[in-house]
């Protein structure tokens, strides 16, 4: 009726942890999109919902909240990948995590290499896959310095297949790690050619 105030739905206040998450996803997106640098900290606290002084509830700078995306998307690629092995399941786990979190993987492999203060988190994962791929490829690859050679070009040529794979819209999904596994096989077989 006219004159009678509309029932508004009580707004739910977030726990701690979901608001931390709820901040976190929208500076992942935020910061994939236009970099470290050109990210205010009003963009991300807009994006979350939130006010600035929330946001800082939860980070004291934008330093430590992108530490913290980066940290949070290291921790979801080593669950879905396995730290320090390589199986044919690596690769599956690489495809997942990047679907799962296609901003986040960008960020890492993408936006943060180029960020002198944070590339250090990408070299580690990155450092990471290699030393997995060459503790499997000494067992397959006979001359040492192909071996080398094949663990930085596997995980090299596994991440940026599975950038291509979310640039080109993620065609695919279920035969994409097949394939990537393929090309890295490629990588392996040459490097075990003697000629």
């Amino acid at each position: 009726m006219a004159g009678e105030a509309e029932a508004v739905a009580p707004v739910r206040r977030l726990k701690r942890a979901e608001r931390r998450e709820q901040i976190l996803d929208a500076a992942t997106s935020a910061f994939s999109r236009s970099g470290y640098t050109a990210t205010g900290l009003e963009d991300i606290a807009a994006a979350a919902g939130i006010s600035r002084a929330i946001l800082y509830r939860h980070f004291d700078s934008k330093a430590e909240l992108y530490q913290q995306v980066l940290d949070r998307v290291c921790q979801r690629l080593y669950a879905e990948t396995g730290e320090g092995e390589y199986t044919q399941a690596s690769i599956d786990g690489l495809v997942r995590a990047a679907a799962q979190d296609p901003d986040g993987f960008r960020l890492l492999f993408d936006r943060a290499a180029r960020e002198p203060e944070f590339a250090a988190e990408m070299l580690r994962f990155r450092d990471n896959m290699t030393k997995a791929a060459h503790r499997y490829l000494v067992e397959v690859v006979k001359d040492p310095a192909w071996a080398v050679w094949a663990a930085q070009m596997a995980a090299t040529t596994a991440i940026g297949a599975v950038l291509a794979w979310l640039d080109a819209g993620q065609p695919d999904p279920g035969l994409v790690a097949a394939r990537i596994r393929r090309t890295v096989e490629g990588v392996i077989e040459a490097a075990r050619t003697e000629n």
